[in-house]
């Protein structure tokens, strides 16, 4: 039954399947397994850019397209969702109509990039899309009256899915440990923000079900073959450029409906949050660092950078504080520096896995 969801797409070795079923059940019981609104919030974002960084590296790592206008699709589907609730309501319906006008917005736009460039050769075809994605970063941030410009938008989603709600409380269990004091679990109280926060691993979750299945099928089988050579592949009969177009299209609407969830979860959209280019650039990382042309590495390199961002800084004010005594070790581990050692391991990551996590872990499989 596992293997029919994941589209027989085996994980392929053991400790590789280990961490993914590790992190399914984080993710899956994140509201009750780590305290505080920062860890669901880190858990949550983790979600949305598993499903994003999935839907890119459909177009990197398994047709070979190199794009850096990936980030304006995530923006359609947030920006989509913030008007329909701004102008519609904080009704369900309002953020299904706004889902659904990002993707049709976005696969209109993928349509017209792959049209006209599409026919171009790498490096020709990205200088393209980082042009349309700086220019549509421009007129956002000056159509300020729809968009709200550079404060951008504010606005309610359903009561249902806020903190407001109640919907009652876990009961409290005590289990007995030996050798240490009883184990407490439950007692947790359930709102509309763990709710929500549901929604948003739902939905990440059937997108990457979704996307496992497309890239498994005689369509995926079909992009890897144009990775590989496209020459050879227009020669065999399949139209390479109509294939390119399709991808396009297909890795849009999944980062728009990306995009919306993100917005349901934040409640927020602007600029900075959806359509800066620094997105763009952790995309690419979160591909590098999980490896490309493997659904699985999205996932791995979302988790790895994503907690890098926001637990780093804390590991090495820790660090430091505990190497007070030796100065130089506590100067170097000063928690300023949290972005430059982020950059080491980045390197560090792409010197000893250069086809990525999961791809060491594959070549390694027990």
């Amino acid at each position: 039954m596992i293997l029919k969801l994941l589209s027989g797409d085996r994980p392929g070795s053991v400790l590789l399947s280990l961490i993914l079923l590790a992190i399914l059940v984080a993710l899956a019981g994140a509201p009750f397994l780590f305290d505080g609104t920062r860890a669901l919030d880190t858990a949550a974002r983790i979600c949305v850019f598993i499903v994003l960084v999935a839907s890119y590296d459909l177009l990197l790592g398994y047709t070979g397209i190199v794009s850096f206008a990936h980030t304006i699709f995530f923006g359609f589907g947030a920006y989509g969702v913030a008007l329909s609730a701004l102008h519609l309501g904080r009704g369900f319906d309002a953020l299904i109509v706004g889902a659904g006008a990002g993707a049709l917005a976005a696969a209109a736009l993928a349509a017209v990039i792959g049209l006209f460039s599409l026919r171009v050769r790498a490096i020709f075809f990205a200088m393209i899309t980082l042009a349309v994605a700086s220019a549509v970063a421009v007129l956002v941030s000056q159509l300020s009256a729809l968009t709200g410009g550079e404060d951008g938008l504010t606005y309610l989603i359903p009561k249902a899915l806020t903190a407001a709600a109640r919907y009652g409380e876990i009961p409290t269990v005590t289990l007995p440990w030996p050798g240490a004091d009883p184990l407490t679990l439950g007692g947790q109280r359930i709102t509309g923000k763990i709710v929500n926060y549901y929604v948003i691993f739902s939905g990440a979750l059937i997108l990457i079900l979704f996307l496992l299945r497309v890239v498994n099928s005689p369509f995926g089988r079909v992009l890897q073959a144009i990775r590989e050579n496209d020459f050879r592949a227009e020669a065999i009969g399949y139209r390479v450029v109509s294939y390119r177009i399709a991808v396009t299209v297909l890795s849009a609407v999944v980062a728009s409906l990306a995009g919306a969830l993100f917005a349901i979860w934040l409640r927020y959209v602007g600029p900075d949050t959806v359509l800066s280019f620094e997105i763009m650039i952790d995309i690419l990382l979160m591909v590098v660092i999980g490896g490309m042309g493997t659904i699985y590495g999205a996932v791995i390199g979302a988790v790895v950078l994503l907690l890098a961002q926001n637990y780093l800084k804390d590991l090495m004010e820790t660090a430091a504080a505990g190497l007070g005594d030796i100065p130089l070790a506590a100067d170097l581990l000063n928690p300023d520096r949290w972005l430059l050692w982020l950059g080491v391991l980045f390197v560090l990551s792409v010197y000893f896995f250069p086809a990525g996590i999961v791809g060491r872990l594959r070549r390694s499989r027990t």
